[in-house]
Formats: C-alpha cells, structure tokens, sequence
C-alpha cells in the first residue's frame, strides 16, 4: 500500500486590514503633504547633505548594493527562475501564478503613481527639483515618486521567500525569512536615498506602497504544496 507525502507549507495569508488602512492613509497623507509644499526644504537638506558626504569608495559600494531593489534587472529574472523551478518540482502553474500577480500587482501602482505624481529625481538640473506635478520634467526625469525601488523589494523579496520555501519543501527559518524579507529593503531605501536616486520622501512613500503590495500578495491563497515521492506506508 502507498501514500503520496505531502509537505504543506504554513498558511503565511494577512487577513487584518487595519495594517493595510493605515499604510495606505499614510501614503496618501505624505503625498498630499508634498503636493502642499511641506518636507520640501527636508528633502532638499537630506539630499545635498548626502552629495557632500560620498566619497568615491563608499558611493561604489552603495551603487553595487542599490541594484538588490532593481526590479527589471534583478528582482524579476531571479522570481522567474525560482517559479520556474517551483513549477517543475511541483509539476504545476501555481508558482507562475505568483510570479504573475506581483507583475501585475508592480507594474498597476508604482509606474502609474510615478508618471501621474510627475516628479523630479534629486540630480535634475531644473526648477523647482523638489516639487510634485513638476511641468519643468518630463519622461524619466519626472519619474522619482515614490521610489520603485523600496517598493519592488518589498513586494518581490516576499515572493522570492515563498518560492524558496516550495523549493526547500519547509518554511524558511524566522532568521532567513526575516534576513530575506527586511534586510534588502533597508539596504535598498539606505543606498536609494544616500546616491540621492530618490529625495528621502520618496523612499518613505515607496516603503509605506511596498508594504501594501506585499500585504496584498500575501493575502491570496497560493495553495503551494510541495508534494514529495511516494512512500509505503507501514503495514497496519
């Protein structure tokens, strides 16, 4: 007599949506603060202090660091693979799915927010740099909020933990699953706002988005199993 071993990974689903009301209503509220002018003069303090503090050394290692929130370059092909794998090993579409809806989930806010919220990276050489709406920008040079690169971290690094977890057959441990799903965020919205990439306010609003997109990820019932060889089962 055989039965098939079937190694269920732990449910990791959100359900509370207060977390969720919150980040969203502190989105919205720092947006709306920038579009009114508030924190400008910090952003602009925070920017042209780092500038003056980079030595040649230190901005190498950031840029190599910064490319671990690059979600086209980076982020996406190793996903990719990893669903690829995970599908493989458990002969079905599931993890493509997941894969599939973080593409999406990514490319309907943070592109759509960036064009509509029109503004301009630390290093454009305008007016009014600093300001949302900015009609002196145009194209990739008005496309610096909130930063996509925060927000890719959060949401992508939580899929790549999950497919890990299919492909290793258990739940990553609490150390790896929180070195995993913290530890890259953090280095990326610390280098982003450091190589002045994005002003600080910009990393803020990509981490509160970034939050919500993994949240929203997480609520969905993947139903990933991973099912091993059959066994025999002992005689009864």
């Amino acid at each position: 007599m055989q039965e098939t071993a079937v190694d269920s990974l732990p449910d990791q689903r959100v359900r509370s949506w207060w977390p969720d009301v919150v980040l969203l209503a502190g989105f919205v509220l720092l947006t709306f603060a920038l579009a009114r002018g508030h924190l400008l003069a910090l952003d602009v303090q925070v920017a042209d202090w780092v500038s003056e503090h980079r030595p040649t050394p230190l901005y190498w290692t950031l840029r190599v660091l910064n490319y671990l929130g690059q979600g086209g370059q980076v982020l996406m092909p190793v996903a990719i693979l990893l669903a690829g794998l995970a599908a493989w090993r458990l002969r079905s579409v599931r993890p493509l799915l997941l894969f599939a809806g973080a593409f999406v989930l990514t490319y309907v806010t943070i592109g759509p927010l960036k064009i509509w919220l029109d503004r301009a990276a630390p290093a454009f050489k305008g007016p009014d740099r600093e300001i949302l709406f900015n009609p002196a920008a145009s194209g990739k040079d008005a496309m610096s909020y909130p930063s996509g690169h925060v927000a890719n971290a959060l949401a992508w690094y939580f899929v790549i933990a999950v497919l890990l977890g299919v492909l290793l057959a258990r739940p990553l441990s609490k150390r790896a699953h929180l070195a995993l799903r913290v530890a890259p965020p953090v280095i990326v919205f610390i280098t982003t706002t450091y190589l002045a990439f994005h002003w600080i306010t910009d990393s803020v609003a990509g981490l509160l988005l970034g939050l919500i997109l993994a949240r929203l990820l997480a609520r969905v019932p993947w139903n990933l199993e991973s099912r091993s060889t059959p066994r025999t089962a002992s005689p009864a």
